[in-house]
């Protein structure tokens, strides 16, 4: 981080003063997963794009991370990609482009970085938690979102795999999802344990009996209402954290904030997030010490009703992901140890009224 002014000059001048900023450590990758098929609206492609240009890197160098940007990455379009079932929409291009992302992800995180992933669509975390998984086997992950991302491809309505991801990565889903072509490569690697969801408020019939009978912890629009954020955060910590410290992949969809903050995303639902809830779920995460990967997903720059309504969308999720890596509603200020002293004597009263 650049410092400049009054302060640079008197750091430099006391090279071995107490007082002096606090690095961060933060080693961060960015990889960009421009993944539009696991839903039906064109744009979400856009995502990474319109991340960077809303000066993603330059804040996050800002705080005094290491920005690895490592580009986008190149997914095949695969030919003929029926449907699954009739229904399931571009498998063998959704499997494909997870599987390298996976490998994405585990090589970023296996040199030692905090891997940021941006999409694309939700249908991602296919690779990224996959990939994750490989380097941390005992992850646990935060889901925000509108939506539970949790149907099989038996029960799903729609048919995207945006609204099916966790389903694959469910050990005790197992049984009753149907292999994909294209898929062959994914080993759930989550237990329900695993999982606190939090912001929900449009779950599918079958995703909600998913929830309760797999005794998965959630936290719906209602439960923040009910219980406030701060309590929510407390139980997500306690469910994932409360007998042993391991790592925490985020995968944050910008729905869950609601609309009118983030309207630039595919499938909106009124009564989501405030931007002071949001913040403070990853102030929190932060806090904990234990982010080791991030999803930021869902932003499309194509349905903003204008050019202000995706920037407000994109600042958002910049936002949040400066706030995982240490950004504060106090500002982001260089540390002090102490308060600086004056390097020499005050003139004398005397030797004042001679210059004077």
């Amino acid at each position: 981080m650049a410092l400049r002014g009054p302060l640079a000059r008197l750091l430099r001048a006391q090279p071995d003063a107490a007082l002096r900023p606090h690095r961060r450590a933060h080693s961060v990758a960015l990889v960009g997963a421009p993944l539009s098929r696991g839903q039906k609206r064109r744009g979400v492609d856009h995502g990474p794009a319109t991340l960077r240009a809303a000066g993603l890197v330059e804040r996050l160098a800002g705080l005094g991370c290491q920005v690895h940007d490592f580009g986008d990455l190149n997914f095949t379009q695969v030919p003929n990609d029926d449907l699954y079932n009739n229904l399931v929409l571009y498998p063998r291009s959704v499997g494909l482009a997870s599987q390298v992302l996976a490998d994405a992800v585990s090589r970023a995180v296996a040199a030692g970085h905090r891997c940021v992933t941006l999409g694309g669509d939700h249908s991602l975390a296919l690779g990224s938690v996959s990939g994750h998984a490989r380097q941390c086997p005992h992850l646990g992950v935060i889901w925000v979102d509108a939506h539970a991302d949790i149907n099989t491809p038996l029960t799903t309505q729609s048919g995207s795999l945006h609204g099916q991801p966790l389903s694959f990565l469910l050990r005790e889903l197992q049984d009753k999802v149907p292999q994909l072509p294209g898929f062959s490569w994914i080993k759930p690697c989550l237990s329900a344990s695993d999982i606190v969801y939090i912001g929900l408020r449009d779950v599918d019939p079958a995703e909600y009996y998913i929830l309760k009978n797999f005794d998965i912890q959630y936290f719906s629009m209602r439960d923040i209402d009910h219980l406030g954020i701060r309590k929510v955060m407390e139980r997500t910590f306690e469910q994932l954290m409360g007998r042993r410290q391991r790592p925490i992949h985020l995968s944050f969809d910008i729905d869950a904030f609601d609309p009118s903050l983030a309207p630039a995303t595919g499938t909106p639902v009124l009564g989501g997030l405030t931007y002071r809830e949001g913040m403070y779920i990853t102030e929190e995460i932060h806090n904990t010490g234990m982010l080791s990967a991030v999803d930021m997903v869902e932003v499309n720059p194509l349905l903003g009703a204008s050019q202000e309504a995706v920037k407000a969308t994109a600042r958002l999720a910049v936002d949040v992901i400066a706030t995982c890596f240490g950004q504060t509603r106090e500002g982001a200020h260089i540390a002090f140890d102490e308060l600086p002293t004056p390097s020499s004597p005050d003139e004398s009263d005397s030797q004042e009224q001679v210059r004077i």
